[in-house]
């Protein structure tokens, strides 16, 4: 056999196996990191469920009062429409909308025509105010002043 031949096929067995050893560790690499994956995808699908059973579960519901079922004042979510909520909450929201700037909740009161010199029918719809913003319906500033979601 020819010696230079002999020496081209030894050059060519030593790069063929040192490419061999190179696959062979990215192979290792690329095997860990689709392990890896799959279980960030069982995890994540894991968290999904319970988040979606957590949301579900602090769902609005329909309470009891006095053996009546009342309407409960619904948590905002960009698919919730303004008309879930009661007739009086709706107007409460209009009345903040139409403002030109954040409101107190007495100049609320004087546009739907509540007596706001009266103490004990001002404080019922400072509540409604608050639970509006509980729900994400409204923000209240740090003066005391009520403007609608952006």
């Amino acid at each position: 056999m020819d010696p230079e031949l002999l020496e081209r096929i030894t050059a060519r067995r030593a790069e063929l196996d040192e490419l061999e050893e190179q696959l062979a560790k990215q192979l290792v690499e690329v095997r860990a990191e689709r392990d890896e994956l799959a279980v960030a995808e069982r995890v994540l699908e894991r968290m999904s469920e319970q988040l979606a059973d957590e949301r579900a579960s602090a769902a609005p519901a329909p309470g009891q009062v006095g053996g009546r079922t009342v309407m409960l004042i619904p948590h905002r979510t960009p698919d919730m429409e303004e008309t879930m909520l009661p007739p009086d909450y709706q107007r409460i929201l209009a009345a903040v909308r139409q403002a030109a700037g954040p409101v107190m909740a007495r100049q609320v009161g004087d546009a739907l025509g509540i007596d706001v010199s009266v103490r004990s029918k001002l404080e019922p719809l400072r509540g409604k105010l608050v639970r509006l913003v509980d729900r994400g319906w409204l923000r209240k500033l740090p003066d005391g002043r009520f403007t609608t979601r952006l």
